[in-house]
This record gives structure tokens, C-alpha cells and sequence, in this order.
């Protein structure tokens, strides 16, 4: 079946990411959790708290469709080493985040999605991958 990943998608998910707890919610493309890639959109608002993170047997992938956030990249030592600001209204799209590369992000506009990709399956993030500054 075909997904149309269009306006009113968008819509919906903001929805439901306005109204979770988290503040972000995720509408997948891939059909299973131990899918060999994961495909999905992830929407998220103002105040959602992604801790620092790295996944060691995946790159990930971000692309903004619409809204604005800022990426933070970490080294070991808990120092920032770079930061990106993605809004596609400036033609900054996206990013690439290689597997074990410290991450996390910060949503600076209301409606904020990605489209986020990275190889499966699905595995959560142990506590010797987070990090607390």
C-alpha cells in the first residue's frame, strides 16, 4: 500500500505529538520493529527532551520536511563539537549522523517533522549509550 506523505500526514502526526506527553510522535513506514531499515516520520514540539545519545551499529539520518530544530554533536569528553540549525525555509535540510556519533536535538518550531532513517532492526538505547552532561 502506498503512503502519501503530503500536508495532511504532517498534520495528523503533529497532532498526536501535541497531545503525547513526550511531545513527539513517530508514524512508521516499516512494517515491523526487526525490519532490516527504519523508515519513519518523526514529528516534535517545542519542549520534547531527547537525551544525548549514539547508536553504535547505525548511522541515522535526518531530514526536515518543515519546522525547525537544532542538532547537537558530542565527543566523549561531554563537549559540544558542533551544532546545526536545519530549517528547509534557509535550504538546510538535513543532516547525516554517523553510527557512534554522540547526538541529540532541540525543537525550535511548533510542527517540527523528520523524516528519519536508519538500519534496523530496532534496538533501544542502552545506558552506556546515553549521556548526561
Amino acid at each position: 500500500m502506498m503512503n502519501l506523505i503530503d500536508e495532511k500526514l504532517l498534520d495528523q502526526v503533529t497532532a498526536q505529538a501535541k497531545e503525547s506527553p513526550r511531545l513527539r510522535m513517530n508514524y512508521n513506514f516499516h512494517e515491523a520493529m526487526d525490519s532490516k531499515a527504519q523508515r519513519l516520520l518523526n514529528a516534535l514540539e517545542p519542549g520534547t527532551v531527547l537525551p544525548i545519545h549514539r547508536h553504535m551499529a547505525t548511522a541515522e539520518t535526518y531530514v526536515l520536511l518543515r519546522g525547525r530544530i537544532r542538532v547537537m554533536f558530542y565527543n566523549n569528553e561531554k563537549q559540544m563539537t558542533d551544532c546545526e540549525e536545519l530549517d528547509p525555509l534557509k535550504g538546510r535540510y538535513g543532516v547525516h549522523i554517523p553510527a557512534g556519533q554522540w547526538h541529540t536535538l532541540e525543537v525550535l518550531e511548533s510542527g517540527s517533522t523528520l523524516f528519519e532513517v536508519k538500519d534496523g532492526p530496532y534496538t533501544p538505547i542502552t545506558p552506556e549509550n546515553l549521556m548526561e552532561l
